[in-house]
């Protein structure tokens, strides 16, 4: 009887570890953000990060389910328990880590400058002028960056990265500030009226969100990190999405991003 009840004990801890590696990680990205977070033709996501989330749920042996939510939803939905971890072009800030934890930094970016064509603007330095207008994102880092420090300049402030270098496109902004990669295939999209200011003013690093308190997840992320650093799966993602990109920063000197 006593064995029984021994194997029937173990039988429902074994169960229920099976259960609790099963339960689903759920990540939230914004998937407008392409190469890093898109959907396919199909409506499928994809994507740098979308790899990335996938290859983390099999190094945790967890299934994962993606939230689509917008850009400034994705810290409130982690706070709330909507999402378990935001793998969404992240950068770790100070102010960010008041509210919620974040993994150790997988990605190096900078902010970047994509300028108009005709324009003046050489470096960060020629922005900030009387009679200058500059796009940004909202609830970006270069949002965030563009009121901090611009005083002189109109900041126009857009929900859609595209609508920012249109603006720059038709010589209604004078630059749009965003990451280098933005900043790059917007560039390739309009070169016949913008120019690609690539060298970083400011240096960011991108990590996964992770709720405050959650350390046992954090540990696991960070050890995930470490483990697909080692095995080359940071350098198969830039190779599978980020080669033309690789090239062209090769191309005038700046360091890649992994």
């Amino acid at each position: 009887m006593k064995l029984s009840i021994l194997l029937l004990t173990i039988c429902g801890f074994l169960i229920l570890s099976l259960r609790a590696e099963q339960k689903p990680l759920i990540v939230g990205m914004e998937m407008s953000f392409p190469p890093f977070e898109m959907l396919d033709s199909s409506g499928q996501p994809a994507g740098v990060s979308v790899d990335l989330a996938k290859a983390l749920g099999q190094y945790l042996n967890r299934p994962i389910q993606f939230q689509n939510i917008p850009f400034d939803g994705l810290i409130p939905s982690l706070k709330t328990g909507k999402i378990d971890v935001i793998i969404s072009s992240l950068t770790k800030t100070a102010d960010r880590e008041k509210s919620i934890d974040f993994s150790d930094p997988y990605l190096k970016m900078g902010l970047a400058i994509l300028a108009n064509k005709n324009g003046d603007i050489q470096s960060i330095n020629d922005v900030d002028k009387p009679g200058h207008q500059v796009a940004v994102k909202k609830g970006t880092t270069a949002d965030i960056y563009a009121f901090q420090h611009f005083k002189k300049a109109k900041i126009l402030v857009f929900n859609d990265e595209s609508a920012c270098a249109i603006e720059v496109g038709q010589g209604k902004a004078d630059c749009f500030i965003y990451d280098q990669i933005s900043v790059f295939q917007n560039w390739k999209r309009h070169e016949d009226r913008t120019r690609a200011i690539l060298q970083p003013f400011e240096r960011e690093e991108w990590a996964m969100g992770i709720r405050k308190g959650n350390d046992d997840l954090r540990k696991q992320i960070n050890d995930f990190i470490a483990h697909f650093q080692a095995t080359g799966g940071f350098e198969q993602l830039g190779t599978k999405y980020l080669s033309e990109n690789k090239k062209a920063f090769e191309d005038f000197g700046i360091p890649f991003y992994f």
